[in-house]
């Protein structure tokens, strides 16, 4: 069906003329401010500069921070080329701050943007957490929380054990008991299916002990991983069984929640401009890190922007890998046992959950605590990194936006300093454009925008959808995309064959639930270039619904530019069996285009499809096509009789109406529909707005409908 309906929609192309009026005012907005600039030029300045800071921190040989140094000290280079510094200062944190501030709401929203990121219905607890960010007080601001380190202690209560869960609180209450200042700020928050503040960052230790209180053994959900000689067995019996790939996939989700969860803190934290930090107790991501590299990067590059640190803490602590299985196990099999396969394959089960940490912390200045029952090291380690460190920025000469990693070295120039030791982070990823982006990139940037409560608006897009009955419980919706031509941006000529279109949509009914999904990409023809411009493009793919209200959401982009547009709009499938008369969609169209027989696709009759003109904007050379359907008309002696008519006003006016066309048959006894198609010959109307109401009679029943639908006539 797809193959079809594209190439229908690809004879548009060579057919049907710009029709949309938002579409034809926004190149006549276009042309006046050429005209514009050609009178009066103003000056125009650029910015393309990208500013990197770096949090730096110096040891001497007694692990003591090197105060007193200044900028003539530093030497910066990424990816082995100096860079001049621009911003200097040295940042200094003491236990006992001069303001007084406890509380700070500053993660009240976090949850809602992880939710909206990972496109679900809100959940439980959801509307108290809404309604608990819009009564709290606004962040404070950085100057107000200067003095503070800004810790936030996140359990992935997901990925461990109970036992796990456990070992990582007392050492949180054993932290905030013993080691916490009154110059902390801690929060605490969970991650399973979702993310969960349960304090917002104070300085009252009963507040933050209050929230670990919450926590304990039972909220470990994780269930023990299987033994390596289980999963090798498994796969060996099941390999044409899905279940290891559904597991995969789901496995590949949960990693996505976390990596999501900790941007969306990083980015909740991000208006506060000093180094913030993040403890995040695992028992690792099962899948390494290059599994999810687009999540990885965005979490990445979202914690460095915000100065935030993030130092994974390994909960399940030191682990004993023993060749025949640890008490949990049953028995190992086979040859595995004695000839090292076994614990081979449980040395890699565990460095793989353990290499996503190990990136998180690298990448982000932070520091990987795995393989350790002391947990307190990290608490530790977190307080002196925040309590003295240099912030040094500068404007990096690399302003290609490839998106490629770029490695930062700082040095002591001063030999004074020779033997000091450096702690920043390695590097950062750059900005990215879409010339530079992979295929997982540009997908999950249309799955970003189809999600997204903000459309993007860089290319005009018109979506429409009309019903028509297949069964008493199933319709038949064709959702109609167009795109003018006008508004694809004409490409340079290397690319002038690479016209590319993605289509990417979905819809959802009245529980927010996912019922249909649309993706495609249209490869124009070549030499298309110069024809596009004045053409419109249709794209339209059919999706199959029980009576309902539903809303869709369709996003288009350009693979040139990367340019992007998207349109959301409500669908209405009626009940039609409490209809007086029972009446499908009213499609206006003025062409058709050759297309295979489909019994699920009432537009294609013998061999031609008709084209929907979804901006009802006709030509005056253009004939005007109306097809309607009737359903279950009234019979006598197995014979209906409907009759059926077109009215055209112009305001309360009539000025014109079709001779009367009757039915006295069942057009298609599968769906027990009589099918009208009523043209009306070019040259019929003079230009004008127009109301076309559609006169329809079961004179037998003695019921009738009439439809009205507008359009306007050039």
């Amino acid at each position: 069906m797809r193959t079809s309906i594209r190439s229908a929609a690809l004879s548009v192309l060579a057919a049907c003329v710009l029709l949309a009026v938002p579409f034809d005012t926004l190149g006549a907005a276009q042309s006046s401010s050429q005209g514009q600039a050609g009178t009066q030029k103003k000056p125009v300045f650029r910015l393309n500069t990208q500013l990197v800071s770096v949090d730096v921190i110096v040891r001497d040989d007694k692990g003591n921070v090197v105060r007193g140094l200044t900028e003539q000290d530093f030497e910066i280079t990424e990816d082995g080329r100096p860079q001049e510094i621009r911003s200097f200062s040295f940042q200094q944190i003491k236990d006992q701050p001069a303001n007084t501030v406890e509380t700070v709401e500053m993660l009240a929203g976090a949850k809602e943007k992880l939710a909206e990121e990972m496109r679900a219905a809100p959940a439980a607890g959801t509307a108290t957490t809404t309604a608990r960010a819009e009564e709290a007080p606004k962040p404070m601001s950085s100057e107000a929380l200067a003095g503070r380190r800004l810790i936030v202690l996140l359990f992935d209560i997901a990925s461990m054990q109970p036992e796990d869960v456990q070992r990582a609180v007392d050492s949180a209450n054993k932290f905030v008991d013993k080691q916490m200042t009154p110059a902390d700020m801690v929060a605490v928050a969970t991650i399973s299916t979702q993310l969960d503040v349960m304090s917002d960052f104070s300085s009252d230790k009963t507040k933050v002990s209050g929230a670990l209180t919450k926590l304990g053994y039972k909220d470990g959900t994780a269930t023990p991983p299987p033994t390596a000689d289980t999963v090798a067995t498994d796969e060996a019996l099941n390999q044409d069984d899905t279940s290891s790939q559904d597991t995969s996939d789901m496995d590949m989700f949960n990693n996505d929640v976390r990596l999501r969860a900790l941007k969306a803190l990083a980015e909740s934290m991000a208006p506060i401009e000093q180094t913030k930090s993040i403890m995040y107790f695992s028992a690792g991501l099962q899948r390494s890190g290059e599994d999810n590299q687009v999540e990885l990067r965005s979490a990445i590059n979202a914690a460095i922007r915000a100065h935030v640190k993030i130092y994974p803490v390994d909960a399940r602590g030191l682990q004993a890998v023993v060749p025949g299985g640890d008490a949990t196990r049953q028995s190992g099999r086979g040859s595995s046992l004695f000839s090292g396969a076994n614990v081979t394959q449980q040395y890699a089960q565990m460095n793989a959950s353990q290499d996503t940490l190990g990136s998180l912390a690298s990448d982000t200045g932070g520091r990987a605590f795995l393989d350790s029952n002391d947990f307190m090291p990290a608490f530790e380690k977190v307080q002196r990194d925040m309590s003295a460190y240099y912030l040094i920025g500068y404007a990096t000469a690399n302003n290609a936006r490839d998106g490629r990693y770029r490695t930062i070295k700082v040095r002591v120039k001063n030999p004074q300093y020779k033997n000091v030791k450096i702690e920043a982070r390695s590097g950062y990823y750059a900005d990215r454009d879409f010339q530079h982006t992979i295929k997982a990139d540009r997908e999950t940037q249309l799955q970003d925008q189809l999600f997204s409560a903000v459309s993007a608006t860089e290319i005009p897009v018109l979506v429409s959808a009309s019903f028509f009955r297949l069964a008493a419980d199933r319709y038949f919706v064709p959702i109609n995309v167009a795109v003018p031509g006008s508004a694809i941006p004409v490409p340079a000529e290397k690319d002038k064959d690479k016209m590319v279109l993605d289509f990417m949509g979905q819809v959802r009914d009245e529980r927010n639930f996912p019922v249909g999904q649309l993706r495609q990409t249209m490869q124009l023809p070549a030499g298309s270039t110069g024809a596009v411009a004045s053409k419109q493009i249709l794209y339209q793919s059919p999706v199959y619904l029980p009576p309902g209200h539903y809303r869709v959401k369709v996003v288009v982009r350009e693979n040139v530019s990367g340019l992007m547009g998207s349109f959301e709009a409500p669908i209405v499938v009626p009940e039609l069996k409490t209809a007086p008369l029972k009446v499908s969609s009213v499609l206006l169209s003025t062409q058709q285009a050759p297309a295979k027989d489909s019994k699920d696709n009432p537009l294609i009759k013998n061999g031609e499809q008709l084209i929907p003109n979804l901006t009802h904007i006709v030509g005056k050379d253009q004939k005007l096509l109306f097809y309607y359907e009737v359903y279950d008309p009234a019979a006598a002696d197995n014979a209906p009789d409907v009759r059926s008519s077109l009215a055209f006003y112009k305001g309360r006016v009539k000025v014109f109406e079709t001779p009367v066309i009757s039915r006295a048959q069942i057009d298609d006894p599968a769906r027990k529909a009589a099918v009208f198609q009523l043209e009306v010959p070019p040259g019929s109307l003079p230009p004008g707005l127009y109301t076309c109401q559609v006169n329809i009679i079961d004179s037998i029943a003695g019921k009738f409908a009439f439809p009205r639908l507008m359009f306007l006539l050039r």
